[in-house]
Order: structure tokens, then C-alpha cells, then sequence
């Protein structure tokens, strides 16, 4: 085990000076799992031993437990009480959306459909679930249903760079042209929020090192900073892999990764492109 640590560090180190050579590439500590995460599982995992606690009570407990597994990374725990409180309650979209989300991280996009569209016809307006169906269809290869489903997405909030920029990674599989003029069209009406900058990154109008600095301003701490590095990376990985820089795309995927904010999409996300990246490179053995 301590061998594949170091293979890993190294491996990383070995990534990121060769993505960093001609790059500013600005980190953050790693989060820790918090104290109160840790003491809401064990209090809950005690009061869930009791006999007598009511089917709904069971069910929103085993829903809060899932989620504070989820912000520690341990994910598959958090799928087993997701399960379990949905067994007890069906009718919780939000725990339909984090099943959904898990099973595109793990490529079972079948299942992923399913519990978004469960999520979808419990709420018709649970924008999260909306995008990631759009995002597990993306994965999923079914470009053209990702593109309509993310262009509703996108139609809720079109100032939204975020929103803008998944349009832009989606659209760009069906129509790589029309992609990049959507993209342009929209950056000409950005407003302040700092995400734009990961736009005008993506398009060339602002030099990747400028950028990177401009992402910091603001930022007030290191978990602030460590979330808005995840966003950062896993973006700018995909930027690296529209030009066909895979080095470097993995290189970002592996960053966004190494902060440990476990309830980012672009997290989750990353940790997908990374097994898309390995099982193609095991195809072309």
C-alpha cells in the first residue's frame, strides 16, 4: 500500500511540473473532513440503532447520515443509506439526484438515467437533477439528448457561466462550430461573477496565468479557495482535452481532485474522466 502511495505522489509531482512548466498554477491545503460531519455520523448512527423510531424519522435520518458520508468522500456508505431511507420514503428527489450523481461516477449510466428521471417526475423543477441527467447523458454518449436536456438546463439562468460553460462542453460533441459562437455570444454579455473568467480562459481572450490570478481575488480562505480550485481545474482539464493535451487534461482532473470537496460536481466529475482516460488508454494496448 505505502508503494502505491509514493507511485501515486510521484506520479502526480511527475504531472503537474510537466503541466506547470510553462504555467502559474495557483493550490490549496487539502480539506479535512470536518469535526461536525464527523460527530452528526456518529450521532446519527447511534439513535439509528434504536427500535423505535418511526418509518419517516428512520428514513430522514438515514437521508442526513448519507449526505454527511458524502461530504467525507465515503461515498458508497452514503449510496447504502440513500437506498435505504428511499425504501423507507420514495418520494425524495434530492436522494434520487445523489444516486444519479454516484452512478455516472461510476459509469452505470442506466441506473444514473433512472434516478434522474425519478427525480425529475417527483419535481419537475429540480434544476440539479436536470443538469447531472444532462451530464450522465453526456458521459453516456447520447450527445444530442445531453444537448437538448442541458439547453433547458441553461434556458432557467442563461447569465450563468457555469451553465453556459457545460452547454458549451456538450454542444461542442454535436457541433464544435456552433459551440464556440454560442460560447463567444455569451461572454460579450458577462456580468462580474468570477466564473466568466473560466469562460474567457476556455475561449483564448484571457491568458491562462492572468486568469488563474484574476480566479483568486477575493477569495478569503482555504476552503473558499480550495472549492473555487476544483471548479478551476476541472474546466480548465477540459479545455486541455478539446485540444487534445491529455497530459495535461489529466494533470487538472487529478488537481481537481486533490482538494477533497467531495459535494462539487466537478469532483465527482473529474474522478470519471480519469477512468474514461485509463480504460481508453487500455484500449490502445
Amino acid at each position: 500500500m505505502k508503494c502505491l502511495k509514493t507511485v501515486s505522489i510521484f506520479l502526480m509531482l511527475f504531472l503537474m511540473v510537466g503541466c506547470a512548466r510553462h504555467s502559474y498554477f495557483p493550490m490549496a491545503e487539502p480539506l479535512q473532513a470536518s469535526f461536525e460531519n464527523q460527530v452528526q455520523i456518529a450521532h446519527l448512527s447511534k439513535l439509528l440503532q434504536r427500535d423505535d423510531l418511526s418509518d419517516d424519522l428512520r428514513s430522514k435520518m438515514l437521508s442526513e447520515r448519507g449526505q454527511s458520508f458524502d461530504r467525507v468522500g465515503l461515498r458508497d456508505l452514503a449510496r447504502l443509506d440513500y437506498n435505504q431511507s428511499l425504501l423507507l420514503n420514495p418520494v425524495q428527489s434530492s436522494l434520487y439526484n445523489l444516486l444519479g450523481v454516484y452512478y455516472t461516477q461510476i459509469a452505470e449510466f442506466d441506473a444514473a438515467y433512472d434516478a434522474f428521471n425519478s427525480a425529475l417526475e417527483l419535481e419537475p423543477d429540480n434544476t440539479d437533477a436536470e443538469r447531472n441527467r444532462a451530464i450522465a447523458l453526456y458521459y453516456g454518449d447520447r450527445f444530442q439528448l445531453a444537448l437538448e436536456s442541458i439547453q433547458t438546463y441553461y434556458s432557467r439562468d442563461t447569465s450563468d457561466p457555469l451553465r453556459q460553460l457545460w452547454l458549451y462542453l456538450i454542444e461542442y460533441e454535436v457541433n464544435p462550430e456552433k459551440a464556440r459562437s454560442d460560447l463567444e455570444s455569451a461572454y460579450l454579455k458577462k456580468d462580474g461573477r468570477w466564473a466568466w473568467t473560466l469562460v474567457g480562459i476556455t475561449l483564448g481572450e484571457i491568458p491562462q496565468n492572468d486568469g488563474l490570478i484574476l480566479i483568486q481575488a477575493g477569495v478569503e480562505d482555504n476552503v473558499h479557495l480550495a472549492q473555487r480550485l476544483t471548479e478551476t481545474y476541472f474546466y480548465l482539464g477540459k479545455r486541455y482535452q478539446i485540444q487534445g493535451n491529455m497530459a495535461r487534461a489529466v494533470a487538472c482532473f487529478k488537481l481537481a481532485l486533490s482538494f477533497n470537496v467531495y459535494d462539487y460536481i466537478e469532483n465527482r466529475y473529474a474522478y470519471l474522466e480519469l477512468i474514461k482516460v485509463y480504460e481508453g488508454s487500455m484500449e490502445q494496448l
